[in-house]
């Protein structure tokens, strides 16, 4: 897997610039190699492995699929899913859960949309440390504030969820014209990623652009100094410390 980590201290992954699949049912974009699309310089970000943005028509989704040695993360957007897996699961994920699945040595499940209207969701990929570990699940609504809202965290008593990797993950929603600054808990490794909405961006070393718009990303390397500002109301954004 080439690393992005070790090319430069800013990599831009601009939203039309992301893999495309489109289906009937399903408009997704990924922002690193995934399925049949594959770019050796996009192969993930250090343990970040996937990020896609997938809207599913109403009745529509994954039918029973496998997953191994993979930490899944689902932040829901719009909509609903039905969750269902091999571990005796049956759930439904609604707008503002976030759901955790560590597939461990193996677990079978299905995503499908039993709502009335398409749905939107992030599906997140990362690394873990070990492998062939007990399969597990959990999933919780988080209220998203204006400031930065932990949904992982290392630490499982934050009041977020605990993968096999320590890696922080925040979300917020700020509105037009805030000021966001580094949470004082993240590492030197990050990547943002933009839902909703547009940022403008300032003290970012190198070949950074000034704004990010929706569906943009951009990952940095010791970069401890940069602010954000909302261009808007709806904007949604989320933010990885992964080391």
């Amino acid at each position: 897997m080439t690393n992005l980590l070790s090319k430069t201290a800013v990599i831009h992954r601009p939203s039309n610039e992301r893999f495309h699949s489109r289906l009937n049912w399903l408009d997704s974009r990924h922002t690193f190699s995934f399925s049949n699309h594959f770019d050796p310089a996009w192969t993930g970000f250090g343990p970040l492995l996937v990020i896609n943005d997938d809207t599913i028509a109403a009745g529509e989704g994954f039918g029973m699929h496998p997953h191994r040695d993979m930490e899944i993360i689902t932040v829901m957007v719009e909509g609903q899913i039905n969750h269902q897996d091999s571990m005796g699961h049956a759930e439904v994920l609604r707008a503002g859960e976030v759901q955790r699945m560590s597939a461990g040595r193996g677990i079978v499940h299905s995503e499908m949309n039993r709502g009335q209207s398409p749905c939107r969701l992030l599906q997140i990929w990362i690394a873990p440390v070990h492998k062939g570990l007990e399969p597990s699940y959990e999933q919780r609504h988080i209220d998203v504030g204006k400031a930065w809202t932990p949904l992982l965290n290392p630490d499982p008593s934050q009041g977020a969820m605990a993968i096999d990797r320590p890696v922080r993950l925040w979300r917020a929603q700020p509105k037009q014209g805030q000021e966001l600054i580094l949470p004082a808990e993240s590492g030197d490794t990050l990547w943002l990623q933009l839902i909703n909405g547009s940022v403008q961006l300032e003290g970012i070393d190198g070949d950074a652009p000034d704004a990010l718009q929706c569906g943009d990303g951009l990952g940095l390397r010791n970069q401890r100094n940069w602010t954000l500002t909302s261009q808007t109301d709806e904007a949604d954004l989320l933010l990885f410390s992964l080391a």
